[in-house]
């Protein structure tokens, strides 16, 4: 098998992941189209990209080496200075790509 073949099965649950990503980003705004998001409603769903984030990304900060936690400590100090959600996630990717240069 070459190194670029795909399996017909990982294809397959790739494309079905893509499709249920997809399709709960539709029925959320089907779902909300004609609500009035606002107070609570806003604050609540402003929250969630960055609470996913954290769950993704604390594991790893915590389980893996020095680098990653040295990283994280610079993204946390960042975010801490209200820096944009964008200009956080970038410097914390380029905090860890440095952090494993230099220490490994």
């Amino acid at each position: 098998m070459s190194a670029f073949a795909l399996d017909p099965k990982l294809f397959l649950a790739i494309l079905l992941m893509g499709c249920a990503t997809y399709g709960t980003r539709l029925s959320g705004y089907l779902l909300l189209r004609n609500a009035k998001i606002e107070g609570r409603l806003k604050a609540a769903l402003d929250a969630v990209p960055p609470a996913i984030l954290t769950a993704v990304i604390a594991p790893a900060v915590l389980m893996e080496g020095w680098p990653e936690r040295l990283a994280g400590a610079v993204t946390l100090a960042v975010a801490l200075l209200r820096a944009p959600f964008l200009v956080t996630i970038f410097t914390g990717a380029a905090s860890v790509v440095f952090f494993r240069y230099i220490l490994t």
